[in-house]
Order: C-alpha cells, then structure tokens, then sequence
C-alpha cells in the first residue's frame, strides 16, 4: 500500500493550473526526484503533501499515523539557539507529552483516591502508552545520536554557523522524527562538494520515502529512484534516474510532437471540407461537423510545451590576449592564509571553474584575478580591454521596488544585444517573462525568476569577461541546460563559482581547486577530470610515502636508463588482467541492464522496499566499477603500444 496518494488533484494561481487532474503516490522506501519549470507548481505540490495547503479539488489518502517532515529551502531558527536545542524543537510534541505526563504524574501522588484519581491515573496510562510509541523517553539520546551522525557540535549557536552548516541543522531536525515521509525543497542550496557527497550517502542510507526538489542532475543521478515531472499541470512518472528520464522524454516528446501534428494536419483538412461550396453542403455528415467540434476544442484545451528562455550574451570588444596573470601571489585574513604562493596565467577564452569548501577563499581569488584586491606578496598583472560582467549568487545588484522592465533597462524601453536593438518587454519575453509582469516589482519574483532576471541584465551589457557566482541556484533544468549552450559557444572568458557538478563539467575548460591550506591547484578538464586527477594524485602520493634508501634509489634510477625499453611491456600479470577486462565489463554492463530492467516500472518498491533500495545502490555502484574498470583497461591497451 502506498504511504501517500493524491488522485484527480486541481490547483490554480489565478488563470494558471498548476495541477491539473494530476495523480501522484510515493510508496515506502522510493526517492522520488520532482523537476518542472519554474513557476511550474513544484513547491505547491510538496507543501499540499506536507499538509500545509490543500489542493483546490481531488482526493488525497494518507496511511494511519504517518509521519511526515517538510524541510523547506531556506530553513528559519531563533539564532541564538544552540545547535542541540534547535535539532530538538523537532520532538516538540514528544517534549510536550512527557512534561504532560510528569505535571500529571504529582497530580496524581497529591490527589486522593476517588473520581479525579481515577481520571488521572487513565490519562497517564494513554500517555505513557503515546510515549512507548514514540521513544520519547529517550529523546536527548536521540537528538545526541542525531547530531553525531551528521557531524554537528550541539553546543554550537545556531546564528553563529554558516549556510550551508544551518542546512545541516535542518536536516537533523526532520531526521531525529525518524520520519516516514521526509519531504526536501532544494536540498543542495548553500551546501558545498562535500557536504553535497554527504547528502547523497545520507538520504541513500535512509528508509523514509523521500519527495525532494533539485535542479541538481548529479544529485538526482545518485539519489532518485524515481523521477517526477510536473509538466503543463499533469505528474508525469519515470522509474530509474534522471539519465534514463532524460531518454524517456525525448522519445515521449517526440511521440507527442507527431500526434500534434497529425491532429492538426486533419483539423486544417476537416476546415477545408467544412469550408467548401453548396454541394458538398447538401452531402454534410452531422457526425462529420459533430468530430469537427470536437477537434476545434481539443485543439483550443491542448497546452503547449512552455518555450525555454532565449539566451545570447552582449559580446564586447576582445580583451588582451592575456586576462591575467598571478605570479606567487599570497593573500591572509589576520593569522589565516586563504591563498598560498598561487601562480596561474588566465588566457582570453578560458572558462575556469573555481572549486573549494565554502570560506575556502574562492571570492578572494576571484576578486584577485580581476584587480579588485591587493595580494599580501607576489604579483598581479591584470590584462588589457577588460570589460566585466558579474552574476552575484546573493542577487545583490536587484532593487526590490524596481520594475522588471526599469532593471533590465533604467529610463528606457530598449535594449541593445549585439548591435541589435530590442523592445525591453520582448527581450523579457526571452526569458519568459510575459509582457503583462514587465512593470511587476522585482519582490514579486520567485528565487527561479530572479535569477533569470539577473542573468536577463547581465546578458543585455557588452561584456569579454563573464563573473558567475552561484549562477545555477534555483534555475529549472531547462533554462541550464541553454546557459551551458550559451556559455560553451560564448567567445570571452568566464570565471564560474557553482556546486553544480554538471554544470561545471559542461562548461569548465579548467578548474582551480582548493587543496586546503591555502594551497591552490588548477587542473585541465572539468569536475569529473579534477575528482579523477585528485584520486589519482592522491593515490600515488600514498604510494611512494614509504621512501627507500638513497643507495637502492640511485641504483634503479642507474637501471632506468637501460631497461627503459622494458619497462613499458605488460607483465604475464598485466597481459592476463587486459585479456579478462573486456568480459568484465561485459558482465557488469549486463548485470546493470537487468537491474534496470527491474527498477524500470517501480514495481518492486511496493513488494520489497527494501531490495529495490539494495538494487538501487548496487546500480549506482556498477558506474563507478565500470568507469575503474574503463580507465585500467586504457591504461594497460597505452602502456601496450
């Protein structure tokens, strides 16, 4: 049986239907990914499954004594609280039944026997058998448990933690519920690369449902079992991951598109007929007309794919051929040293990802490379015909009160990008922005559409050097999936700060990652290259840590010369490890085609949530043997040649 199901669910914002008809169920132990365009209704249908709205009309069932929990993106606390006393405000009710039970329990010992002994001595009895239910009894145990797991210092002030630790604290709170449905709204928000890995391999080892909301395709990768779509107000369903949703709805699409089109082209046919002279007027068939109606209004009630955002970007004239060039340059707050003896030379066309734990020093970096900071040592030399663009992850640059049309363009209805001037409410409409919400105050705006603003402004100023902070946060796949294409395609330089580890592999040239320290790297390729590379890296540091004496040294460096011809020639060993890797890969491309046959229709969650959350893992877990197994079999095909 499913936890949760809405059947027939209607929602409308104003002419708009988020929901229409729109049918959804979450059974025990999925994880179930929602996407949608912004605006789309996500966060509506996770707060009407959280009970905090109802839907205007359909049916919703939940099982008996369900437990759900709502993390919202940007959770709220009392910033003085302590970290402890924050996660436990999640057992408030099991709190508030245990000082019921004590106040009544010195009622009960004050009171002498007769009715009121008796009433309360039964109201003990119901609550204590409410508090075996839930452990209350042990509640600190549980919040001091919860807090270990997740890596949080109780004592801590809440007000004094940074974002993406006050996203932990979030966490902890829905998690100390043991809840049967956890319910999640941008769970990555403010989160870095490792506490998002940390997420993943949390949410992966819990037996709750879970419906969460990200634009994160990584994170969805790993996590989801199921993917939803809220698409033109239906729930549409996937099983699998978003890869093999995002199959699924190429081909659904282009199904769709073919069906359109014959309707139409039989609709434009059926007009012709109805349309033509006395004769065929005397020959009309009443049900003919009748079908003719009908297609009319199929065609008016059909709602169209939403058009996706138009991007270009306002090119400026070219910068040098050198943007900057950083040589041992060091830079410290106080006693801390944020960068240490960084050398790297910035090229004109370059697009660097910039890669560290949040207060790792990525700002101060950037702000480095563009002039805007002085170093403590070293040398700067910024490049000439520098024109700058900056997306701020804080959308700083927004007046609240302006107008959408006053911020794109202050004291003007035109715009000009590339030469080509532009009405400002259809450039907005590029953006998906409807004329009607140009003189709309940017308050109005959702995080999704502020963003799109942001970059609506940012794109409309010549540029040659594009600053991106944060550019991806609360963008719908779609729109970035199109600034990848934009940014890839874009002739200038680009310094990208993002969490996004798609993001970062589609548009990255390069990144420069922290190495702790104030020890800073740059490596060619983008996120997945720079993980590869560090493991590697990481790898053959642990390797040659043993250090040999001098003498056995000098005597193999005074061989290498000789055998170096040898040297490159597989073992037996490795001859025999080259000629078995094709069958394992074999056997593990097979082993993860039948399991994704299993998972496809979702079905073995409601007959064992528990194997299909074992299936899952071990799917997962197949991608990383086949890429090790890939890489070595690459490796031993070189060292062959």
């Amino acid at each position: 049986m499913s936890l949760y199901t809405i059947t027939g669910a209607q929602l409308a914002f104003g002419h708009v239907a988020l929901l229409d008809h729109a049918d959804f169920s979450l059974e025990a132990g999925e994880r179930v990914g929602l996407i949608g365009r912004n605006g789309a209704g996500k966060s509506s249908l996770l707060k009407i499954v959280a009970d905090l709205t109802k839907p205007d009309d359909g049916l919703v069932t939940r099982q008996q004594s369900l437990t759900t929990v709502y993390v919202p993106q940007e959770p709220e606390f009392d910033t003085d609280m302590s970290v402890f006393d924050a996660v436990a405000a999640g057992l408030t009710d099991a709190r508030a039944l245990l000082d019921e039970y004590d106040t009544v329990a010195h009622a009960l010992a004050e009171t002498p026997e007769g009715a009121e002994h008796d009433a309360l001595l039964a109201r003990m009895n119901t609550l204590q058998s409410s508090l075996d239910a839930t452990d209350a009894w042990s509640w600190r145990t549980r919040v001091s448990t919860t807090l270990a797991q997740i890596g949080l210092d109780g004592e801590a002030r809440v007000g004094a933690l940074s974002g993406g630790m006050q996203k932990r604290v979030a966490l902890a709170r829905a998690l100390v519920v043991q809840p049967d449905v956890l319910l999640l709204d941008e769970p990555t928000n403010h989160l870095d690369f490792d506490g998002i890995r940390w997420l993943e391999e949390l949410l992966i080892s819990q037996r709750a449902g879970l419906l969460f909301i990200t634009h994160d395709r990584a994170f969805l990768d790993r996590v989801a079992t199921r993917i939803v779509e809220l698409d033109r107000g239906r729930l549409l369903s996937y099983p699998g991951n978003f890869s093999a949703y995002q199959t699924r709805k190429a081909q659904q699409l282009e199904v769709e598109r073919i069906e359109n089109e014959k309707a139409d082209k039989l609709l434009a046919q059926e007009e012709v007929w109805i349309r033509k002279g006395v004769e065929a007027r005397r020959t009309r068939s009443v049900g003919r007309i009748a079908r003719l109606v009908q297609m009319r209004n199929e065609r008016a009630e059909r709602r169209n794919s939403l058009g996706n955002v138009k991007l270009d970007v306002g090119q400026g004239e070219k910068s040098g051929k050198i943007v900057a060039e950083l040589t041992d340059v060091s830079k410290g707050y106080g006693a801390r040293t944020v960068i240490d003896h960084f050398s790297a030379t910035v090229m004109r066309g370059d697009k660097i990802g910039f890669i560290g734990p949040n207060g790792a020093g990525k700002t101060t970096l950037l702000k480095l490379i563009l002039g805007e900071l002085t170093p403590d040592e070293g040398k700067v030399r910024i490049g000439t015909n520098l024109q700058v663009a900056y997306f701020d992850q804080m959308r700083a640059q927004l007046d609240l009160d302006k107008s959408l049309g006053d911020t794109i363009s202050p004291g003007s209805e035109w715009v000009e990008v590339n030469g080509t001037k532009k009405h400002v409410m259809s450039y907005l409409g590029d953006f998906l922005f409807a004329p009607e919400r140009a003189r709309s105050p940017v308050k109005s705006l959702s995080g999704g559409e502020r963003n799109r603003l942001l970059l609506a402004r940012l794109f409309a100023r010549p540029a040659n050097v594009l600053v991106l902070d944060e550019p991806t946060n609360d963008l719908d796949i779609p729109t970035l999936e199109l600034l990848e294409e934009l940014l890839t395609d874009y002739d200038g330089t680009v310094l990208l700060v993002s969490h996004d580890r798609a993001f970062l592999d589609n548009v990255a040239t390069s990144v420069i990652a922290s190495e702790d320290e104030g020890k800073w790297r740059e490596y060619v390729g983008g996120f997945t290259d720079w993980q590869i590379q560090r493991e590697r890296s990481l790898k053959l540091a642990q390797s040659e840590a043993p250090k040999e004496p001098a003498k056995d040294v000098a005597a193999k460096d005074s061989g290498a010369g000789r055998n170096a011809q040898r040297s490159v020639k597989l073992s037996f060993k490795e001859q025999r490890e080259l000629e078995s890797l094709p069958q394992q890969i074999a056997a593990l491309e097979a082993e993860q085609k039948t399991i994704g046959a299993e998972l496809e229709d979702g079905s073995i969650f409601a007959k064992d949530a528990q194997e299909g959350t074992r299936l899952t893992e071990r799917y997962a877990a197949i991608d990383d043997e086949l890429l090790v197994a890939l890489e070595r079999w690459e490796e031993l095909e070189a060292k062959r040649k």
